[in-house]
């Protein structure tokens, strides 16, 4: 065992004496121990229940046989931090929460680790601290909140409504008071928000991609399955302990055609892409963006969920959750059910006895809502190395448009524009200088193009930018547009009225200037000074890759 070398042994009486200090007994102390990465605190929704989940943990860890040994992870809840400085921090601390489970697991020799996340960064933070280590681990999520009911209207309400209703109130579709009513009713229980945003896409990858148990994506956060989940996780993390079923063996590039192939068919976050890509990279895999395209093309988009469709985490969970869906795509040899999982079996085998419930929610391979799967990486002169859209989320007049640039340096400047009725349909408002490294942190911008939605220009504008995007994002907005114009990339030479041409089903993003004057726009380019100069966030501007990468920091 690992953990021998921080007990066993008369050299280790100092070690033992410290344990006990703490309440360990000395039959604990010779079970392995299995770390626990707990991630609950008191400001992000998703997780301030997290104390139970790692109490059920505790409780099935010492019914299997071990020791359980918590400790405190980070996180961010991005809709607080979102439309402020605070966003610029919410992506750097995925690398922190790796680095610090790293950290806590190599310096306290655990043998196997139990990680408990459940919102946007602290997820593929746990993910790629489980492929670094690549000791046993296994992750078990909060779960999803409820979606709220509409306090006018028979229809589920969510994070997003209330972002899009500010835009209706700004132009006019929408009272304070029906913003306030929503505001009330939008988010009813703990759990990460209620849709397929980044939250709840990561934690549905995880689960296909092996290293959840069943029902790890899709089970609500209040339900006492919940709870058996994580008790579950807590005995099956002796299994793979005994059994020495490391992360790395899991998560190989057979795995991780899975978790793409189940991302194109429930539509998942884009930011999926910047998340994939970093644990790809942890767990020795390669992965590029061409293969993002090379999946989607062949797998059909099968469940329509916030915010590009009606249903909801609990309707996918309702309907058969993420086995059913993985059941339905195996029938067209679209996954490889050799792989293993943290189940000890093969996907083929957790699949077995699973059926859709609901049709309308999952649909067959036959009956899809797009031929495609959710996402799209697009290539083009603005974009050498790429840049991402939810095409599912597009309507279908804005898949193909072109119109005139207007361009802005920062989040504020853009949002500011588009509050105050300035932005024209047909325009295609381009935002940079927010990337990995000119933002730093490479903001999500729920909050423009939430507006855009709530005042119904969602039809009618497109917005381009090197920064990201919410899951919850829906429309013409395409991001990690690489290279960024903090490291010269085309798109920080953009002018003011210039065309811009948009081409989704083509895969192409195009700058009508000459190729010439690009050139020309490109050798007189000098980029500005960095917004931060000290502390975490200017280290990792530093440090940080392109977003095409993963946006890692090396």
């Amino acid at each position: 065992m690992k953990s021998d070398s921080v007990k066993k042994g008369i050299e280790r009486a100092p070690h033992r004496s410290l344990f006990k200090s703490m309440g360990y007994t000395d039959a604990e102390i010779k079970k392995p121990l299995i770390g626990i990465a707990n991630s609950a605190n008191s400001i992000i929704p998703g997780h301030i229940h997290l104390d139970k989940i790692t109490e059920a943990v505790r409780a099935g860890v010492y019914m299997a046989g071990g020791t359980p040994v918590e400790f405190g992870v980070i996180g961010v809840c991005d809709g607080i931090a979102m439309n402020h400085t605070g966003m610029k921090y919410s992506l750097a601390s995925r690398e922190l929460i790796a680095d610090s489970i790293e950290v806590m697991a190599t310096a306290h020799a655990f043998d196997a680790l139990v990680m408990v996340p459940n919102c946007d960064k602290i997820v593929p933070g746990m993910l790629m601290a489980a492929a670094r280590m690549d000791i046993p681990a296994i992750i078990v999520s909060g779960g999803p909140m409820l979606a709220g009911r509409h306090p006018e209207r028979d229809e589920k309400v969510d994070l997003i409504t209330v972002f899009e209703s500010v835009g209706a109130v700004l132009s006019g579709k929408m009272t304070q008071d029906q913003l306030a009513a929503i505001e009330d009713a939008a988010c009813p229980t703990c759990g990460s928000c209620a849709g397929m945003f980044t939250a709840n896409s990561m934690n549905c990858l995880t689960e296909a991609i092996g290293m959840g148990l069943p029902g790890n994506g899709t089970i609500p956060a209040v339900m006492a399955a919940r709870i058996r989940l994580a008790k579950e996780a807590g005995m099956q993390i002796m299994t793979l302990f005994e059994k020495q079923i490391t992360p790395r063996k899991i998560m190989t590039e057979k795995a991780f055609r899975n978790a793409l192939t189940a991302d194109m068919a429930l539509g998942c976050s884009t930011n999926t892409v910047l998340h994939l890509t970093a644990i790809a990279k942890e767990a020795r895999v390669e992965m590029n963006l061409d293969l993002i395209n090379e999946i989607s093309k062949a797998t059909p988009h099968l469940c329509s969920l916030s915010p590009g469709g009606k249903d909801h985490l609990e309707d996918l969970d309702r309907a058969g959750g993420i086995t059913a869906v993985i059941k339905e795509l195996s029938r067209s040899d679209l996954i490889d059910t050799d792989c293993i999982t943290v189940t000890g079996t093969t996907v083929g085998d957790n699949i077995k006895n699973v059926r859709i419930l609901d049709k309308e929610v999952i649909r067959t391979v036959e009956d899809p809502y797009h031929k495609e799967g959710g996402l799209a990486v697009l290539f083009g002169n603005l974009a050498p190395e790429g840049c991402v859209v939810k095409q599912v989320a597009v309507l279908d007049e804005m898949l193909c448009h072109e119109g005139p640039a207007r361009v802005f340096e920062s989040e504020e400047d853009a949002s500011r524009a588009i509050m105050d009725s300035k932005i024209n349909k047909g325009d295609v408002i381009v935002i940079r200088y927010e990337g990995p490294k000119g933002g730093p942190g490479m903001r999500e911008m729920l909050s423009p193009t939430s507006a855009i939605a709530g005042m119904k220009l969602d039809a009618h504008v497109a917005l381009l930018t090197d920064g990201r995007f919410s899951g919850g994002t829906r429309g013409a907005s395409i991001g990690h547009i690489s290279p960024e114009a903090m490291q010269g990339g085309p798109v920080a030479i953009v002018l003011e009225g210039d065309m811009i041409a948009i081409d989704i089903p083509a895969k192409k993003i195009t700058l009508n200037v000459p190729e010439e004057e690009i050139r020309e726009r490109l050798s007189k380019l000098s980029p500005p000074d960095p917004k931060i100069t000290h502390g975490y966030m200017a280290r990792y501007a530093k440090a940080v890759s392109s977003a095409s990468d993963g946006a890692v920091v090396a």
